[in-house]
């Protein structure tokens, strides 16, 4: 690598940590103001239990990357608020299944709709081409950072359709 390059990954990796910072600084004053906001582990679950439906712990544990024990308890919490539900399994009676209720819905949809009022607007006196530019660049970096860690990209591909890191990057 060039030194350049790595000039230019360390001005990317100081961004992405200060902007991480700032990030979990305002989702912890959310938090504290919000009844309805749940902690980001607890809520990833929630948001593969509305977006996938139903599934057994294990496979919201591998879902998540996480190990079925920690899963156990958040999903404890979501439970009590009344955000997830316990069912039996219909394929297997002695299985539990787990489904976001109407309620867990509800508090995912407008935690989405702060989240992206909000983003409106940050990005505001940004341009729509400019908007696009950062919406596509940001999915292009997270998805090579899951492949580069390893992990299947999150939102599937088109079949023939090229690799994000290899799209035109320009609206």
């Amino acid at each position: 690598m060039t030194e350049e390059e790595l000039a230019t990954a360390d001005a990317v990796s100081t961004a992405l940590i200060r902007l991480v910072r700032l990030l979990e600084r305002t989702r912890a004053q959310y938090q504290a103001e919000n009844p309805d906001a749940v902690e980001r582990a607890t809520y990833l679950l929630l948001v593969h239990l509305v977006k996938d439906g139903p599934r057994r712990a294990g496979a919201l544990a591998d879902a998540v990357h996480s190990d079925p024990s920690t899963i156990s308890r958040q999903i404890g919490h979501l439970v009590k608020l009344g955000y997830v539900e316990r069912t039996a399994d219909p394929e297997d009676g002695r299985a539990t299944l787990l489904a976001a209720t109407a309620e867990g819905r509800r508090v995912l949809e407008e935690n989405r709709r702060l989240r992206n009022e909000r983003f409106s607007q940050i990005l505001a006196s940004w341009s729509d081409a400019d908007r696009a530019a950062l919406s596509a660049m940001l999915g292009r970096l997270a998805v090579d950072i899951e492949t580069f860690v390893g992990e299947p990209p999150s939102a599937p591909r088109a079949p023939g359709s090229p690799h994000p890191s290899r799209a035109a990057t320009t609206p």
